[in-house]
């Protein structure tokens, strides 16, 4: 069993499609992770002036 999933993968078209899906959830992660890092909430630095 663990050959037939191999060589399928081996094949380039679904390599191909594999990795394309795999780093496209990482940068959606990050995307999201990037969110809720509250750069984007900070007040103006000289309204107090």
């Amino acid at each position: 069993m663990k050959t037939k999933w191999l060589a399928i993968w081996h094949q380039p078209v679904v390599a191909f499609v594999g990795w394309t899906i795999f780093y496209f959830v990482i940068l959606m992660a990050l995307v999201y992770l990037y969110g809720y890092s509250g750069l984007n909430n900070s007040t103006f630095i000289y309204t107090e002036f």
